[in-house]
């Protein structure tokens, strides 16, 4: 995969405030993804050990979930961590890794936000942007917005708000844990976004490709 644009990642914060403001403006929702003709579909996780950053991606096929393509990178932390800002700590070592892939993805899904963050440049907004591609945030945590409480079952779907302006959605995948909050990161719309999660589901409480990435960059962190 090649990056379709490029900004420096060792910056201040005030910089990384700057470049966000700037992504925002290319940000697009515009559903141009057909789920019946998504082939492959590519899972993003890093891991840390010490001060090194493990960044993995998985690709599978799609709908079957098997996985066609790993690969990973391992590189310094730069950038502290600051909510809203985990781009710039994890986007380099995403990138190298990304690089790596030599097959066509449609899709990447990422163990973060999309747009439901405070300047709508979660990293999987940030990182689709990056690469020109169709992308979708799965966060475990709620960084911007609120919805209305989710009743303990499988399945429950809330719209994620902040101020008037719909943001994503919260989801209780599983009964009995906490709901995963979905949004559109590029190239995709919400209702797309929010398909592509759940067919991808199987029966865990995160979505399929992301649980395998995240065992993969754990298994990672064990040997290096």
């Amino acid at each position: 995969m090649k990056p379709v644009l490029s900004h420096p990642w060792q910056v201040t914060l005030e910089e990384a405030l700057n470049i966000q403001e700037e992504l925002r403006k290319k940000i697009c929702l515009q559903g141009r993804l057909n789920l019946s003709k998504i082939g492959k579909i590519g899972a993003v996780d890093v891991a840390y050990k010490n001060e090194k950053a493990i960044a993995g991606v998985c690709v599978f096929s799609y709908p079957d979930l098997r996985i066609t393509k790993e690969s990973f990178s391992i590189r310094e932390v730069n950038f502290p961590y600051i909510p809203g800002f985990l781009s710039f700590r994890e986007g380099p070592c995403i990138i190298e890794a990304l690089e790596k892939i030599d097959e066509d993805v449609d899709i990447l899904l990422f163990d973060g936000q999309g747009i439901a963050h405070p300047r709508r440049m979660g990293i999987a907004t940030h990182l689709g942007i990056y690469f020109g591609i169709a992308s979708v945030g799965c966060a475990k945590k709620r960084l911007s917005g609120n919805h209305e409480p989710l009743e303990n079952k499988e399945g429950v779907i809330k719209p994620l708000y902040d101020g008037g302006e719909m943001i994503g959605y919260a989801v209780r995948v599983k009964k009995n844990t906490r709901p995963l909050y979905i949004s559109p990161g590029n190239l995709i719309d919400f209702e797309t976004a929010l398909k592509v999660i759940i067919s991808v589901c199987r029966g865990y409480k995160i979505p399929e490709p992301l649980r395998i990435a995240h065992i993969f960059v754990n298994k990672l962190k064990k040997v290096v």
